[in-house]
């Protein structure tokens, strides 16, 4: 079992463009671990009958898999100028969102659904600059 850990406070909010979105209660600095979420993996023969539905904008690839974040995890929108970036845990089926820079008080969170930060490659999606 993992040991607790003191998050900063988080809220969900109106993004504009982007439906709901994960906003910052407190300043958070460059490095701070934002959240820490365990996943649900969904095995690749059971994730067809999921594409269907509304969560297939709410998933992320892991490894020959799918996985749901729990907590905000799944609820973090994207930029390709993000404030913050993710790490997934396979052994402990995890992600740790982290941010790249000072988050201010009330700013959204944002996260290159690509992966890596500075990724710029097209998605799936029409995604705002």
């Amino acid at each position: 079992m993992t040991e607790p850990i003191s998050t900063p406070k988080l809220y969900l909010k109106d993004s504009p463009g982007k439906g709901r979105g994960v906003f910052a209660g407190e300043p958070i600095p460059a490095g701070a671990l934002i959240e820490r979420v365990p996943v649900v993996v969904v095995p690749a023969g059971q994730w067809e009958q999921t594409d269907k539905t509304l969560l297939v904008d709410y998933y992320f690839a892991w490894q020959e898999h799918s996985a749901l974040a729990l907590g905000y995890g799944s609820l973090y929108n994207h930029s390709y100028q993000p404030n913050a970036r993710y790490v997934r845990r396979f052994a402990e089926a995890q992600i740790d969102f982290f941010a790249l820079r000072t988050i201010a008080p009330d700013e959204e969170i944002l996260i290159n659904y690509n992966g890596d930060p500075t990724d710029d490659a097209p998605l799936w999606f029409h995604a705002l600059p």
